[in-house]
């Protein structure tokens, strides 16, 4: 447990941006989800549609430091190949 007045301040501001951090996380995966769903179920189009909301939820992920940038740089490779395989 924090003693001095500092170490007490500072848990509590991690603690505040911890919520912030999940919430920024889910909103990730949740769109990553999303796109992978319509890539098992044949939709093309539709996966292709939600790329950018997926991208944008991983670049704010990145930026804010929740993921690193080649854990970012991975998963959006993954998710263009994923939708690269399914073929035209």
């Amino acid at each position: 447990m924090a003693i001095t007045k500092g170490a007490k301040k500072a848990h509590r501001a991690s603690l505040h941006k911890h919520v912030f951090n999940l919430r920024r996380k889910k909103t990730m995966n949740e769109a990553l989800k999303q796109v992978r769903k319509l890539v098992v179920a044949g939709k093309r189009e539709d996966a292709q549609a939600l790329v950018p909301q997926a991208y944008q939820a991983i670049d704010k992920a990145t930026k804010r430091g929740v993921i690193k940038a080649n854990t970012a740089a991975r998963k959006k490779s993954r998710l263009v190949g994923a939708i690269a395989r399914m073929g035209k």
